[in-house]
């Protein structure tokens, strides 16, 4: 996972924690999993895109209100991207990732998860973050990001706005004391 520092130098990713999906010399793929959507819940979701009605989002299952909507970055913010528990696999549509994690970007996981039968876990991103060959290395080297593990907690947890000071938590960090201004020794 990447934890922006404060001194990134773009407000799009002020506080973000980002779980990365791909990553090669081409470049890498990244999914924001702090940030919610303000504007519209996962059932809301489901009824825009036809995937149910609107007179029967009163009987989707209880699981699909758990299910977040996060800005998962500024790159085709139309476009979404649902990653899950590895419990729920589609056939030459889910991109198994590591640790039991998936990303799938279809509607058929959508149908799924409204009747019940998705994944365990799950939360739908819309848009995702890129970066072209050696630039996240780049960014790192110049101290824009942290790195640590992912988990479970830090993908899938419902407290959005607490998973960026838990990351750095994991690596020991105080978020009081981390600051914009950084340096080499």
């Amino acid at each position: 996972m990447l934890i922006a520092m404060p001194g990134i130098g773009d407000a799009r990713f002020s506080r973000t924690l980002i779980y990365v999906c791909a990553h090669s010399a081409e470049g890498a793929m990244g999914i924001v999993v702090n940030k919610r959507s303000k504007r519209l819940s996962f059932p809301d979701l489901l009824v825009q895109l036809d995937v149910i009605a609107e007179k029967d989002a009163i009987l989707l299952p209880p699981t699909v209100d758990a299910v977040q909507v996060l800005r998962g970055g500024p790159v085709e913010k139309g476009r979404g991207f649902v990653l899950h528990s590895a419990d729920f696999q589609l056939d030459a549509a889910t991109l198994p990732i590591e640790g039991g994690v998936c990303l799938t970007a279809t509607i058929d996981i959508l149908r799924a998860i409204a009747t019940g039968a998705g994944p365990r876990r799950a939360v739908l991103a819309l848009g995702y973050a890129g970066w072209a060959g050696g630039q996240l290395e780049e960014e790192i080297l110049h101290n824009g990001w942290l790195t640590c593990p992912a988990d479970d907690s830090l993908l899938f947890d419902d407290d959005a706005g607490a998973k960026y000071d838990r990351a750095l938590r994991k690596l020991g960090v105080d978020p009081a004391m981390l600051v914009g201004d950084s340096g080499h020794a």
